[in-house]
């Protein structure tokens, strides 16, 4: 008698389009689960914010229990006010339960406009530290005046710091360097791949850069059968432009990281159908990396590959490798063929014969159930 392998996830509805993503992802994976012997208990539970306009509470106290729980999290895309409100969830997310790992594929699929062919790059971003953690002092204040001082006192160049300046502070650690450092190198044993570049801006954050570009050298030496490189983070920027096919995994401290995965997504054709893991030890959360798209939220119109992507990444984690290989395969060719594809996978994005949500997810789950 066959074994039904069993996972607990917390689902994370999100809100925009994120609850009609979930819905349609849910659908996918319950049908995989089926054909390939395992079974997906969800707990279904909503953050984000809709839940804070009810409540003021963006991160509902239900969500970090679940969490707790079933250690792995598939969340759907969240809206994130610009400049008031609440943090970001999941910047909230990655310190609450250290996902120091974000891993980003960006990779080539046939029936996507691009300019680029045969692009297969990963990006690991460091998500716990440097500038991006938000660990800021608002320009004016009095604790920003004093803080201003005590650097200029510190400072041993003389350089002069405005007295209206917001201050952000930058920590780069030789412990959080080295375990994201460590992860791709790991990543890269696994899955064959040859090449790791570290990316940085040595030459001036001698301190911050400097310690992180020192920390990935001493990782390397580790892995003498894997290629280590390093790029200086603007001239990277112009390498993946100009020559992407020479780089294959990317390790960055934070906020270059989330710079340069949306560089490369843009390499492949854009965010519709980018995937991101947020991994820890013990945890994970799987996301699409764009946003929740809220004037078109009930729409039945938002291309749900990202998100299905995401759900591919987390089988992976989960150890369920051929249903991971068979959703990859089937969205994949869903896509090549572009017979059943959202607006936005049409050479015209005013294409009549462009289909839903629903639609394409119902084209790939022919695909799988196949």
């Amino acid at each position: 008698m066959t074994t039904i392998r069993k996972h607990e996830v917390t689902l994370i509805s999100g809100d925009g389009t994120g609850p009609e993503l979930a819905e349609q992802a849910k659908r996918v994976l319950d049908i995989l689960g089926k054909k390939y012997g395992f079974m997906i208990s969800w707990d279904i539970l909503d953050a984000g914010f809709a839940v804070f306009q009810k409540t003021g509470i963006a991160l509902p106290q239900e969500v970090i229990t679940s969490i707790k729980k079933t250690k792995v999290v598939l969340k759907a895309p969240i809206t994130t006010p610009v400049g008031k409100g609440f943090r970001s969830i999941n910047v909230e997310l990655r310190h609450l339960f250290d996902l120091y790992q974000n891993i980003r594929p960006a990779k080539s699929y046939s029936g996507v406009q691009s300019r680029y062919k045969n692009i297969d790059l990963v990006i690991f971003r460091e998500n716990t530290d440097d500038i991006y953690i938000g660990v800021e002092f608002e320009h004016g204040k009095a604790e920003t005046v004093e803080l201003i001082k005590t650097i200029q006192n510190l400072n041993p160049a003389g350089k002069k710091i405005a007295d209206d300046s917001g201050i952000s502070i930058k920590p780069i650690s030789i412990e959080k360097s080295r375990r994201i450092v460590k992860a791709a190198f790991e990543y890269a044993v696994k899955h064959g791949r040859k090449k790791i570049t570290a990316v940085h801006k040595a030459n001036i954050m001698k301190h911050t850069d400097g310690l992180f570009l020192q920390t990935a050298q001493e990782i390397a030496k580790e892995y003498p059968h894997i290629e280590f490189t390093d790029c200086i983070v603007d001239n990277m920027c112009m390498q993946l432009v100009q020559k992407p096919e020479l780089y294959d995994v990317l390790v960055l401290p934070n906020l270059y990281g989330d710079i340069i995965s949306d560089l490369c997504a843009g390499l492949v054709g854009g965010l519709g159908i980018t995937a991101g893991a947020n991994i820890g030890d013990g945890c994970a959360m799987f996301e699409a990396v764009h946003g929740s798209a809220p004037k078109y939220a009930g729409l039945n119109k938002v291309n749900p590959s990202a998100f299905l992507f995401a759900c591919k990444m987390m089988l992976e984690y989960l150890g369920e490798e051929k249903a991971a290989f068979a959703l990859e395969l089937a969205i994949a060719a869903v896509i090549a063929e572009g017979k059943y594809v959202t607006y936005d996978l049409k050479h015209d994005r005013n294409d009549p014969t462009a289909v839903g949500t629903k639609e394409m997810t119902d084209a790939i789950i022919d695909v799988v159930i196949k």
